[in-house]
């Protein structure tokens, strides 16, 4: 009960979260970031908890890989194959189908500086979660 309390929790943070960001950065968002920003805090935390000994940069990197993949997921799902037009980034450099890009992936490693301490600091308060 305790693990799902704690997910939960994650995955609503980081939901409100994303689709924050997202409407301050470009002013609007879709629901399937919503979606997609859960993931990515339950993922911020398990991320936290096995490398918890391992410097914030190193944990951010993966975090930064680990959102650029869900999204990849998301882009390809909603973006190609439902044609929903949540974004586009075929016009950024270094870009992947138009659905991830090297800016981006930086940019969340960035933000996962910001982010992994509070996914810590969950984990610790659901310790045996």
């Amino acid at each position: 009960m305790q693990k799902l309390k704690k997910n939960s929790l994650l995955f609503s943070i980081g939901s409100v979260g994303y689709a924050t960001i997202e409407l301050l950065w470009r002013g609007r968002t879709h629901w399937s970031m919503m979606l997609a920003g859960g993931i990515c805090f339950v993922l911020f935390a398990k991320i936290a908890a096995r490398f918890k000994r391992q410097p914030l940069l190193y944990k951010a990197i993966i975090c930064a890989l680990a959102v650029t993949s869900v999204e990849l997921v998301f882009g390809i799902i909603f973006n190609i194959i439902f044609k929903k037009d949540v974004w586009d980034y075929s016009k950024i450099p270094f870009n992947f189908l138009g659905q991830i890009c090297l800016l981006y992936t930086v940019l969340w490693g960035f933000l996962s500086c910001a982010f992994l301490p509070l996914a810590d600091f969950i984990n610790k308060k659901f310790k045996n979660a």
